[in-house]
């Protein structure tokens, strides 16, 4: 059987909007305090740190425990010139090691509390009332941290000042004296009450009331449509960051009843400020080094790729030893370069070899910055946050309640407002089957269907990346092939998109609405369909491409496809593609399913690159690769006579590549492989006799094993219909 592709969690995720900055808790990690400082130039850090801190803005949350903060850093600060003015009268040795000491422990305090209060300047208001208990618990450790700092101070050692012994002893009273209920606002509680009260009644099916929750959001600081947009964004990038505490299904629950008051209490509807975000290239989710306060980040050259200068989010290594950014060198590689673009070496081979060590480098580089930097286990737990944020019923009910807004926009909204409903709906299908259920019943396909003829690209893109996410559902598949036209209409942005991206979301759509198996013929009989699939296979990103294989791999598990495939020219994109490591394990399973007509055989077969590649595949590629390799390799053998079986036996290092697939393979692979032994030895040729002398041992071995026994009555009609699970797009 040749594998089935899987929908990668980690290429479909990707393609969502990420937030621009990941920030990570106030107080976690550990730090160190700074050993090369001592005496003044240690104080003088002190005082400045404490000075940037005194001189910060007051942020609106945790007003409380900031002015109490506050008040202490104006006791210390005092306590800082206090005693460099004693350094500057009694000289820079004026200090025990001791004291340097509990300084260099203090530096670290004041470090935390700088963290601390720029985490809560920069977070969501609405974050930070669901967060108001773990952010009091650490002002609370900041204040113990604080108190056992000064608690071991040696003030006797520094000769202080009657001042400055009167700030250091009204500084350490003070860090004592407040009990854990006086770090807890009151009026932070009750506003955080009331926003779970709203919650609990959408939970009951009934929304609250405009007034109320206009009220509720004016309090909580937001006031219109950009307000409450931003107040989103920073919620699903704390879902993202997968802190352990979190509460995701609340967090879920209160971005799905922010986004309901975003389209019942504001006016969304101006797409200016959406497009120019979107055309700036945030559409393919890229990571954005600018940070909010218009200060930047200068990528170390080391972490950038040297063909598209931007940050590697997959280095690989060529045969030179020079590491690229994986989709920019084989770009570069497909349009026929075949040297390394930094040192102009010859590239021996194709091969791109995982670069690990760096890519952790560029991850914890990522991390110390607060950037995003997804790794596909990352990805795998991002997905898994998604979902459980939006499981709560408060979740799903608000999000029904937005989605008939939605829904009723896309049906009499203006020209400017039906953009930006197709995008949310884009969104809030991205997650639970509930919301795909839902969406599709209140009637949002046939007029996301109408959209995809607009001239407008930004309502075309979403409308075709929301039928996307919604044919994840698997009743939706259904509606949206009985939908009149819409399967024409997906064919003709595939075809004549506004954007590749929409091009490419329409290959997806393909590839999702093809699982099913009545569906597939229907597919492949749209004019034009298979052709467009085969051309973006050919021609297309990176990405495009791997929509494209996935699709015509599914399709090619319909018994009457070969002749259709063949006609379209999608058997020679496949054959073309063999040479491509991002998606020669899906063409191989494809050309393995397709290879029942003698004429394909031999056209895959005529060429001893493509066998060659089969073999390169079954060498260095992932088990599904070899096991659609092996597959495929074994069709020619079978189907296409003598003169192609001995072609195979000639091929250089098959026989160590068969008897490494007979050892670790898998079940099928390694009977398949014993098969081609078998027919290779059969054909007689002075070279498959050597091939079948150095395989006899491994081959015989096998055979006597019961189940390979039986081996020989093993056939194609093995190849069975592939089961793929599609993940959203948002």
């Amino acid at each position: 059987m040749a594998a089935a592709p899987a929908s990668s969690p980690v290429e479909f995720l990707l393609r969502r909007p990420q937030p621009r900055q990941r920030r990570r808790s106030p107080l976690a990690g550990s730090f160190f305090a700074p050993t090369g400082l001592s005496g003044a130039p240690l104080l003088r850090a002190l005082a400045s740190l404490a000075a940037d801190l005194l001189g910060t803005p007051p942020p609106p949350s945790q007003r409380r425990n900031l002015d109490a903060l506050m008040r202490r850093l104006a006791l210390l600060s005092a306590l800082l010139d206090s005693l460099l003015l004693l350094l500057a009268d009694e000289g820079e040795d004026a200090f025990s090691d001791a004291a340097n000491l509990c300084f260099r422990e203090l530096y670290v305090v004041l470090f935390r509390a700088d963290l601390l209060v720029s985490y809560v300047a920069s977070a969501g208001r609405a974050w930070a009332l669901l967060r108001a208990p773990q952010l009091a618990a650490s002002f609370r450790d900041l204040d113990a941290e604080l108190a056992v700092v000064l608690d071991v101070l040696p003030a006797a050692s520094l000769r202080l000042s009657w001042d400055a012994a009167q700030y250091l002893d009204l500084l350490r009273a003070r860090c004592r004296r407040r009990a854990p209920a006086h770090y807890h606002d009151p009026a932070e509680a009750a506003l955080g009450d009331r926003l779970l009260a709203a919650l609990r009644d959408f939970e009951l099916g009934q929304p609250p009331d405009p007034s109320t929750l206009r009220s509720l959001l004016l309090q909580i600081g937001i006031s219109d449509a950009p307000s409450c947009r931003s107040e989103i964004e920073y919620l699903e990038e704390q879902i993202l960051s997968q802190e352990e505490d979190a509460d995701l299904p609340l967090i879920g629950g209160v971005v799905a009843l922010l986004r309901y008051c975003l389209f019942s209490l504001f006016d969304p509807s101006n797409t200016k400020a959406l497009r120019v975000w979107l055309s700036a290239g945030n559409r393919q989710g890229l990571l954005s080094w600018s940070c909010s306060d218009d200060s930047s980040f200068s990528v170390p050259k080391e972490f950038s790729c040297p063909i598209s200068l931007d940050l590697m989010r997959d280095p690989v290594v060529v045969s030179t030893g020079q590491t690229y950014d994986r989709p920019s060198i084989i770009q570069w590689i497909e349009e026929g370069h075949s040297t390394c673009p930094n040192s102009g070496q010859a590239l021996s081979d194709n091969r791109l070899v995982p670069n690990q060590a760096l890519r952790s480098l560029i991850s914890q580089w990522c991390g110390v910055h607060g950037f995003q930097f997804d790794s596909p286990e990352s990805n795998e737990g991002m997905i898994e946050c998604v979902a459980a944020s939006c499981s709560s019923k408060a979740a799903i009910e608000a999000n029904k309640a937005t989605a008939r807004i939605l829904v009723k926009t896309l049906m009499e909204g203006s020209d400017n407002a039906k953009p930006v409903a197709a995008r949310e709906i884009r969104l809030l299908a991205k997650t639970g089957k509930q919301n795909r259920a839902f969406i599709a019943e209140l009637g949002a396909i046939p007029l996301l269907c109408r959209l995809l003829l607009s001239s407008d690209w930004m309502a075309q893109e979403n409308a075709v990346t929301a039928l996307l996410n919604l044919s994840i559902y698997e009743p939706n598949k259904t509606r949206i092939m009985e939908q009149e036209d819409c399967l024409h209409l997906i064919v003709s942005v595939l075809k004549n998109g506004w954007t590749t991206e929409a091009k490419e979301n329409a290959a997806a759509t393909l590839f999702s609405l093809s699982v099913v198996h009545d569906y597939k013929k229907k597919i492949m009989n749209e004019p034009g369909a298979v052709e467009e699939l085969a051309s973006m296979l050919t021609k297309g990103t990176p990405r495009g491409k791997k929509d494209a294989v996935m699709a015509l791999f599914n399709l090619s598990t319909h018994p009457e496809s070969s002749g259709r495939m063949l006609e379209s020219s999608a058997v020679v994109a496949l054959i073309e593609s063999l040479r491509n490591d991002t998606v020669s394990e899906e063409a191989a399973g494809a050309l393995a399913l397709l290879m029942k007509q003698a004429t394909i055989v031999h056209l895959v077969g005529s060429s001893e690159t493509v066998i060659t590649s089969l073999v390169g595949l079954m060498r260095r590629g992932t088990p599904k690769g070899k096991e659609n390799a092996v597959s495929a390799l074994y069709e020619i053998c079978r189907r296409g006579g003598s003169t192609l079986v001995q072609r195979v036996a000639r091929i250089p290092g098959l026989n160590t590549v068969i008897q490494n697939i007979t050892l670790t393979g898998t079940k099928r692979t390694k009977k398949k492989a014993s098969l081609i032994v078998k027919m290779c030895q059969r054909s007689q040729m002075p070279s498959a006799l050597a091939l079948g002398s150095t395989l006899t041992v491994v081959d015989h071995s096998l055979v006597g094993n019961s189940t390979l026994r039986r081996a020989a009555s093993f056939g194609s009609g093995e190849l069975s219909n592939p089961v793929s699970i599609s993940v959203p797009v948002p």
